[in-house]
C-alpha cells in the first residue's frame, strides 16, 4: 500500500469507492427484501430505491454517484461492450454528466484570468445564466463587438486535482488487477486505464477540443450540408473556448425537427454521409454522435456541437476495416475471423472453426436482408457479442469506431425511422475494393515489405553474432512455456498405464499364472479388465476431443 499513500487522499476515496460500491451490491442480495427501513437505507445519492435496479442500472447509478472520472470512465466502457458485454454498454449510454452550474461570479472570475483582456472588452454581451452545465464544464452565450453570438465554453473550477487524483487511483487499482486476478488480466486493464486516462486529460485541456472544431472545418469548408462551429483563437486557452454559436434544432426534440417541415430523411442522409466521409475518407471523426451533439440548422444543414471526444484510424486499421467490409460482403465468415485475431487480442486457446462456425450463423441471418432493410447495428451488436464470447480484446480505436456507427445509426432513425445505414455504406464497399488493388497501395506495400526486409537483414548479423556470443560463454538458455497442457499430460499417462497394465496382464493370461479359475488366471483377468477400464474413458474423451475440434 506505500504507493497508495503516495496518492493524496487516496486512501479515503478508496474507501469512498468501496462503500459505495458495497452499497449497491447490497441491493441486489435484498431485491426481494419488502422492509421499509431497508428500501429507505438502500437509495441512490438522489434518493431513487435500488433494490429494484437491475445490475446494469446500479452500476450506472454507483458511477454517477462517485463523480466526474467514474462518469467518464463509465461513458469510455460504454463504446467497449466487448470489454464489459452489451447489456452493461447499453447501459452506461445513459449516464449523464450533468451537474449543478457555477456561480456567475466565479464564471466571471475564470474568464478574467484565462482571457488577456477584460470581460467587458472581450465581450459586448455576456447571458451569466448557462444554456448547459456538464460534468466538465458550463457554457454561455455572448456576443461581439462584431455583433457576433457566440457560445462561451467555461471549465468547472477544482475539477483538476480531483481527476488527477482518481486517474492516479485507477492506475494502481488497474496494475494490481493485472498483476494477482488472471480472470482480469485478460481484459487488460493498465491498457483500458491509459487509454483512458489520455481521453480524459485532453477533454480537461480545451486546447483539443479547438483543434478538432478546426480540423473538421477544414475538412467540410466546401460542403454547403454541413458545419461545424467557427473557433475564435484569441478567446480560447485551456480552460476557456469560445466558438460560434449554432442556432437549430437539437436533434433530441423530435416536435421541434417535425415543425421545420424540412425533409427529415434528408437530414438523417446528410448526417450519415458526413460521418461516413469522416471514418472512411479522412480517418479522423467526431466519435459522439448522440442526439444532443447534432442540430438541425435552417436550409436542413446538419451543425455537429462538442468536439471533445474523437477518432483516429491509421493506415493499417483503415486497411483492416476495408478487409472486413469486403468480407461481410461474401459473406466470408472465415477471412472475417482472421481479420479479427490479426487485430485484437485472442485467448490462446481459441477455437477458430468454432468462431468460424458461429459467425456463419450469425451472417446467414442477415445476408437474406433487403439492403434498405438491413439491422447493421443489429448485426454489429451480435457480432461483437460473439467476439466477447470468445474472449477476444478489440482494439480501443476499432471498438470505438463500432460503437459510432452501432450510435450513428440508431440517432439517424429516431431522425427518420425508415433510414438504413448499411444503403449508405454500399459505394464504399465499392471504394474498398477499387482500394485494395489500387497501384498507389500495392506500391506502398512493397515499399513497407523492403523495408522490413532491409531492417531484418540489419539486424540479422548482430542477432546472430550475440547467440553465438552466448554459446561460447555458456549464457544461452531457451525458455518454453508450456500452456493448457494438463489435459495432455494426464491422458498420456493414463494411456501408458492402461498400455502397460494390458501388455502385463496378457503375459499372466497366456501363462495361466495361479491362482486359476477354469484354467483362466485370475490376476490376469482382473489386469485386462482394469486396463479396458482404463482405457475406455480415455478413448471416448479423445473422440470427443476431435469432434470439439471439428
Amino acid at each position: 500500500m506505500n504507493v497508495l499513500s503516495q496518492i493524496d487522499g487516496g486512501a479515503k476515496r478508496l474507501s469512498e469507492i468501496v462503500g459505495t460500491f458495497a452499497k449497491y451490491g447490497i441491493a441486489n442480495w435484498l431485491n426481494d427484501t419488502k422492509i421499509q427501513w431497508v428500501e429507505k437505507l438502500l437509495r441512490s445519492h438522489r434518493g431513487e430505491p435500488l433494490t429494484q435496479r437491475t445490475t446494469e442500472e446500479r452500476i450506472r447509478l454507483a458511477l454517477t454517484e462517485l463523480g466526474t472520472t467514474t462518469i467518464k470512465l463509465g461513458q469510455m466502457l460504454s463504446t467497449r461492450p466487448d470489454l464489459v458485454g452489451p447489456e452493461l454498454a447499453e447501459e452506461l449510454t445513459k449516464l449523464q454528466s450533468s451537474t449543478p452550474p457555477d456561480d456567475p461570479t466565479v464564471i466571471r472570475e475564470i474568464i478574467e484570468e484565462e482571457l488577456p483582456g477584460s470581460l467587458e472588452r472581450d465581450f459586448a454581451t455576456f447571458d451569466d445564466r448557462p444554456k448547459a452545465s456538464a460534468s466538465i464544464g458550463q457554457v454561455h452565450q455572448a456576443t461581439l463587438s462584431s455583433g457576433e453570438r457566440v457560445a462561451v465554453k467555461v471549465m468547472h473550477p477544482g475539477i483538476e486535482e480531483p481527476i488527477h487524483r482518481d486517474l492516479a487511483l485507477l492506475t494502481f487499482l488497474a496494475d494490481l488487477m493485472e498483476k494477482h486476478s488472471s480472470a482480469l488480466r485478460q481484459y487488460r486493464p493498465v491498457a483500458t486505464v491509459r487509454d483512458f486516462r489520455t481521453t480524459l486529460l485532453r477533454e480537461i485541456d480545451y486546447h483539443y477540443e479547438k483543434r478538432h472544431l478546426e480540423t473538421f472545418g477544414r475538412q467540410f469548408k466546401d460542403d454547403p450540408t454541413v458545419t461545424f462551429p467557427t473557433v475564435y483563437p484569441a478567446l480560447c486557452t485551456r480552460r476557456v473556448l469560445t466558438m460560434r454559436w449554432l442556432d437549430g434544432v437539437p436533434v433530441s426534440d423530435r416536435a421541434g425537427l417535425e415543425a421545420t417541415k424540412d425533409d427529415l430523411t434528408e437530414f438523417a442522409r446528410r448526417g450519415a454521409v458526413m460521418y461516413l466521409e469522416m471514418i472512411f475518407r479522412d480517418g479522423f471523426y467526431h466519435a459522439d454522435p448522440h442526439p444532443g451533439n447534432l442540430m438541425h440548422l435552417p436550409g436542413n444543414v446538419v451543425g455537429v456541437v462538442d468536439a471533445g471526444m474523437v477518432g483516429r484510424i491509421d493506415e493499417r486499421m483503415r486497411e483492416d476495416i476495408e478487409a472486413l467490409l469486403l468480407a461481410s460482403a461474401g459473406p466470408d465468415a472465415e477471412e472475417m475471423v482472421d481479420i479479427v485475431c490479426r487485430m485484437g487480442l485472442a485467448p490462446p486457446d481459441l477455437n477458430p472453426r468454432e468462431l468460424t462456425h458461429d459467425l456463419t450463423e450469425i451472417l446467414a441471418d442477415y445476408t437474406t436482408q433487403s439492403i434498405d432493410q438491413f439491422d447493421l447495428s443489429g448485426a454489429l451488436a451480435r457480432i461483437i457479442g460473439l467476439i466477447r464470447d470468445y474472449q477476444i480484446i478489440l482494439p480501443q480505436g476499432f471498438a470505438l469506431l463500432l460503437k459510432t456507427l452501432i450510435m450513428l445509426e440508431g440517432t439517424s432513425q429516431k431522425v427518420s425511422p425508415a433510414f438504413s445505414l448499411a444503403e449508405l455504406l454500399a459505394p464504399y464497399y465499392k471504394k474498398a475494393a477499387y482500394r485494395r488493388f489500387a497501384p498507389k497501395r500495392l506500391l506502398r506495400e512493397v515499399s513497407r515489405s523492403s523495408r522490413q526486409w532491409h531492417r531484418m537483414f540489419q539486424m540479422l548479423p548482430r542477432d546472430f553474432t550475440d547467440i553465438i556470443s552466448r554459446f561460447r560463454d555458456g549464457s544461452f538458455e531457451i525458455h518454453h512455456e508450456h500452456r493448457r497442457l494438463e489435459d495432455t499430460v494426464d491422458r498420456l499417462v493414463v494411456g501408458l498405464l492402461a498400455s502397460a497394465l494390458f501388455m502385463g496382464s496378457s503375459m499372466i493370461l497366456s501363462r495361466a499364472v495361479p491362482p486359476t479359475i477354469g484354467g483362466v488366471s485370475v490376476l490376469g483377468a482382473l489386469g485386462i479388465l482394469a486396463s479396458i477400464t482404463l482405457a475406455v474413458p480415455l478413448l471416448w474423451a479423445i473422440r470427443k476431443s476431435s469432434r470439439h475440434r471439428d
